[in-house]
């Protein structure tokens, strides 16, 4: 197929580029570089003659129209993610996590597959013992969990489209994020050696980048079957609460010194667990597991230059 990935230069597109071209598909990577993705990102691909590369911004619409032509389905990753980026400038969130999304179902062909990732924390608050599943209420608690909400509806009000709503991503990328909880922790405990947390007992599930990009390859190959539906995107061996990730990640660490805060709060108060069954009935579950995770994240830690991407809070 020949698809579009907007975003394509971030933390997950660099990571799906590359595995939508080992799959055999036509890649055009569309991003602004706001992060200057240039000198770590997509080099290594630019020797396949199925991948192409376009800079411009998703809000512009002449260059949604130009990127959007020919192609068979688009991945819509481009963002402003995570809570703290979207409360810095909430007019930058909205029109691109909201407005842009709304432009591409308008300049889109009917017959173009359209593939958006949610959130999972659009599920916000619960009491942390009965699983979320696509039918639970959203009710998400941060501009970015409500512009991502929104944007999901708007896609699956059209035809053609699946939505993933994801869990907490982790993982090393070439375009890599250090505010995700998993990769946060596993910083802390390799270079800081201690961590202070905050209302320890709240809980969220969690998925590997290159699970997440599986998971879209599935979404392709069995668009007809999964379209018109939303899908819950974790690993389900991974409903941690925050001390038992941190204590999963300090059995590789044994150093790292984890002081859980009686007073104080968290200002992402996610809490919730999430049941992936859906997307098994629909043929896809998550294999890479947090312990996988966790020694890979210390392998590429301990290549030094990782600060720059501290790019949320």
């Amino acid at each position: 197929m020949r698809v579009l990935v907007t975003g394509g230069l971030g933390y997950l597109g660099s990571i799906l580029c590359e595995h939508l071209l080992d799959a055999g598909h036509h890649v055009l990577a569309a991003d602004n570089l706001m992060y200057g993705q240039g000198q770590q990102g997509l080099f290594h691909l630019c020797a396949n003659p199925r991948f192409e590369f376009a800079k411009g911004d998703v809000r512009d619409v002449a260059f949604l129209r130009s990127v959007l032509r020919d192609r068979d389905a688009v991945i819509h990753l481009a963002a402003i993610v995570g809570a703290a980026a979207c409360d810095r400038d909430p007019f930058l969130a909205t029109s691109v996590n909201l407005h842009a999304v709304q432009s591409l179902l308008k300049l889109r062909g009917r017959q173009q597959l359209v593939i958006y990732p949610n959130t999972n924390s659009g599920y916000g608050i619960t009491s942390g013992a009965e699983h979320c599943t696509e039918d639970s209420p959203l009710q998400p608690i941060s501009l970015y969990g409500r512009t991502k909400v929104e944007a999901e509806r708007a896609v699956l009000d059209e035809p053609h489209t699946i939505a993933l709503r994801l869990a907490t991503v982790f993982g090393m990328s070439p375009r890599m994020r250090l505010d995700l909880l998993v990769n946060h922790f596993v910083y802390a405990a390799f270079k800081d050696r201690y961590l202070v947390i905050f209302e320890k007992d709240f809980k969220r599930n969690f998925v590997h980048v290159r699970d997440v990009a599986d998971c879209m390859l599935h979404c392709l190959s069995n668009a007809e079957a999964m379209a018109g539906r939303p899908y819950n995107v974790g690993l389900d061996a991974a409903n941690l609460s925050k001390e038992e990730l941190a204590l999963k990640v300090k059995r590789y660490v044994p150093s790292f010194y984890i002081h859980f805060a009686p007073i104080g709060h968290d200002p992402d108060k996610r809490n919730y667990i999430v049941s992936n069954q859906r997307l098994r009935d629909a043929g896809f579950a998550a294999r890479r597991s947090l312990d996988q995770g966790i020694q890979e994240l210390l392998k590429g830690y301990a290549m030094e230059g990782l600060a720059p991407y501290r790019n949320a809070g």
